[in-house]
């Protein structure tokens, strides 16, 4: 999972890097652009798709017909479709957002063309994340890592030929990249249909898909809020940092282009975690499930020891492979161990979360983010920017949140009653008219 969602984020990284090099502002207009597509569509896909998470997992091992899982699948596409169309019409209108929000005139104007440029690629962003979580949660992990073997090659070959053969430039990017995720969703469709995976597939069926509607996208929504209200608060940093200037703003881009890649190991494992414990509560293993949601945490802490080391041992060159520009590689280098210094906190944050999304509880981890990250940490970050600490302040008050954050979701996972998580878990099938308790189906566990 986490070599997945590694080489799935590559995608953007690498079209960033590609488009770097043709001057600082395409840099920073291409990593604002895709962070903020991060931070609204890509929550979809990411964060709105953990309704499956729990649902789906807890389907497959909790429910009598093994094609419930197949109506979900079909409902979760019908339901996020909608959720993208009203992010599409946001990016359609996003230059004199931008301004409101108080970027520089460049960046209102090229990334707004950069997402309506991205918009039906994203699309096919969230349609893949979908059918990656119908085949999760029949514990069938390998087939995305395997599509994104092939499509993270045909990225870069798109984004080089685009921008820079065929002289399309920034824009290149924005078409190289949708490809590419338009490709990754056929390809696992394949694999679904002729490989593994189709045993759960009952057939399209429209009627049942559209039904019991609610519960299914609240469990979205929620989802999308759970990890919105980390990823906004570091999109009000880098929108913050767009008002220090063009320097701190370049290096903002690097930094975040760089914490994206690392935390997809903290949320692969959560991923995989809400996945597994979603899987084992709808088999009425209660106890294992609590194991699983344990050994999470413990491999995440270990995960980010490991990458504290590294990022404090690379952080005086970091910043060259993204701009040669030395204002921004020393800015990138003296803001770097702050950055380091929360990847502990950040894998708890990863972990334990997945934890709670396997549960169905996505409104604790939304409530503990908004707590601790718009109730003090925010605006510590913003003050201390502007009163002499510039881009570290910013991530100073990121550090202390996701601190915060990690501790207390363990706490809560801790403390969680794992026996009636269980009996939670098909009662929520149930609600949404798909589970029936029986536990027939055989399972991977």
């Amino acid at each position: 999972m986490i070599l997945a969602y590694a080489l799935q984020n590559s995608l953007q990284a690498t079209s960033i890097l590609i488009v770097g090099r043709l001057s600082p502002e395409a840099l920073a207009t291409a990593a604002f652009s895709y962070m903020f597509a991060t931070a609204t569509a890509w929550l979809i896909a990411l964060g709105g798709t953990t309704a499956l998470d729990t649902l789906a997992s807890s389907s497959f091992t909790g429910s009598q017909d093994r094609h419930d899982l197949g109506i979900l699948l079909q409902r979760g596409i019908f339901v996020f479709t909608i959720l993208y169309a009203v992010i599409a019409v946001l990016w359609s209108g996003s230059e004199p957002l931008f301004r409101i929000l108080g970027q520089e005139e460049f960046i209102c104007v090229q990334s707004a063309k950069f997402l309506q440029i991205l918009i039906p690629g994203g699309l096919g962003y969230v349609w893949f994340e979908t059918m990656k979580k119908y085949l999760q949660a029949q514990g069938i992990y390998e087939p995305g890592t395997y599509v994104l073997f092939i499509t993270a090659p045909l990225n870069i070959l798109l984004n080089w030929l685009l921008v820079h053969k065929l002289g399309i430039g920034l824009y290149g990017a924005p078409i190289a990249t949708g490809i590419s995720y338009w490709a990754s969703f056929l390809l696992l469709v394949a694999y679904a249909a002729f490989v593994r995976g189709y045993e759960c597939w009952g057939g399209l069926d429209p009627r049942l898909a559209i039904s019991h509607l609610w519960p299914f996208t609240r469990l979205a929504l929620l989802g999308v809020v759970h990890v919105g209200t980390e990823w906004w608060a570091f999109e009000i940093v880098a929108l913050a940092a767009g008002r220090l200037g063009m320097i701190p703003l370049a290096a903002q881009s690097v930094i975040m282009t760089m914490d994206q890649i690392i935390n997809t190991i903290p949320f692969g494992l959560g991923v995989a975690a809400s996945s597994r414990i979603g899987n084992l509560l709808g088999a009425q293993r209660p106890r294992d499930a609590a194991r699983a949601a344990h050994c999470a945490a413990v491999l995440s802490v270990l995960n980010g020891t490991l990458i504290l080391a590294v990022l404090m041992s690379t952080r005086n060159v970091f910043g060259k492979m993204f701009n040669d520009d030395e204002r921004v590689v020393d800015l990138v280098a003296k803001v770097l161990p702050l950055v380091a210094l929360f990847q502990i906190a950040d894998g708890l944050n990863g972990s334990c979360g997945g934890a709670l999304r396997g549960m169905g509880k996505q409104w604790v981890g939304a409530v503990v983010n908004l707590i601790s990250y718009y109730g003090g940490a925010l605006p510590m970050g913003i003050y201390l920017a502007f009163h002499g600490w510039g881009l570290g302040g910013l991530w100073l008050g990121n550090c202390v949140a996701l601190y915060i954050v990690g501790v207390l979701e363990w706490a809560i996972v801790g403390l969680t009653k794992w026996d009636k998580e269980a009996v939670k878990a098909i009662e929520r099938l149930q609600a949404g008219g798909v589970g029936l308790q029986g536990n027939l189906v055989d399972s991977p566990l």
